[in-house]
């Protein structure tokens, strides 16, 4: 039987679309043009049968193509003490250790509050690009996360709501939850940093998360970064709790030669 962990895990790689997309002997290599480490990662996925190094190797050369650093995202949900061992002596950095948090859902156990509302996936990026932290302050570059990022969300398959929260009339937060089957994540959850600490959280991922119960989804999940302590005390407080973990190894900029 499939383990809950496996199931949420190749779930959030469905939910995170990248624009191109190698499997290669178990691991999948994903390129989404240096937007999140998400969508630019490697991700061993399934058990493995060729030698590690060789693999490593060809990942570093299609990514230097695109020049990008290589990144692994490694998880406990497919044991890789091994691999993580070689990228640390390849020089790899650890970054980002995330858990992945999960709840159960029921039809009607949430009330949705009436600053929330739904959004067309235009609104949310607008909101989404006013409310980040920190923003983006090269135009040029704005412009071009907001471009990829509208690819991604354009590319997910699985039904997605959108959502966020007014604050006398304005929006100050902002989310998004994917349903595959019955299993929902949630994403790009952001509150305005002037209005946090009012309940804006807990109302955007109740309302996301009402929406999401009511198209079918019994299991809820989202990550967290470790060092998130604030959020992570908001979503336990919500009834979510650890399933498994991840981190990212990441390796040295490309070379000049190689960028080319």
């Amino acid at each position: 039987m499939v383990s809950l962990a496996r199931q949420v895990e190749e779930a959030s790689l469905n939910a995170w679309p990248a624009l191109h997309q190698v499997v290669l002997d178990g691991w999948v290599l994903r390129f989404t043009r240096g937007f999140t480490k998400r969508a630019n990662s490697v991700t061993p996925l399934y058990p493995a049968t060729q030698p590690p190094s060789e693999k490593i190797r060809y990942c570093e050369d299609l990514y230097a193509r695109e020049g990008l650093r290589t990144v692994f995202r490694l998880t406990t949900v497919s044991e890789e003490g091994a691999l993580d061992e070689l990228l640390a002596r390849r020089g790899y950095a650890s970054v980002d250790p995330t858990q992945v948090l999960h709840r159960a859902l029921a039809t009607g156990e949430f009330d949705v509050a009436d600053a929330f509302s739904l959004v067309p996936v235009a609104s949310f990026l607008a909101t989404y690009a006013n409310v980040q932290e920190p923003p983006v302050s090269d135009a040029r570059a704005a412009r071009t996360a907001s471009e990829l990022h509208r690819a991604i969300l354009r590319a997910i398959r699985a039904e997605t709501v959108f959502g966020s929260i007014l604050e006398d009339g304005e929006p100050v937060a902002c989310g998004l939850a994917v349903v595959e089957r019955e299993i929902v994540g949630l994403f790009d959850i952001v509150v305005h940093p002037r209005c946090r600490r009012r309940g804006h959280g807990r109302a955007l991922v109740g309302g996301l998360l009402k929406h999401a119960a009511e198209r079918g989804a019994r299991t809820a999940y989202l990550q967290v970064l470790n060092d998130n302590a604030t959020a992570r005390r908001l979503y336990a407080a919500l009834g979510f709790e650890p399933l498994y973990e991840y981190r990212y190894r990441v390796s040295e900029q490309p070379s000049a030669r190689q960028r080319t």
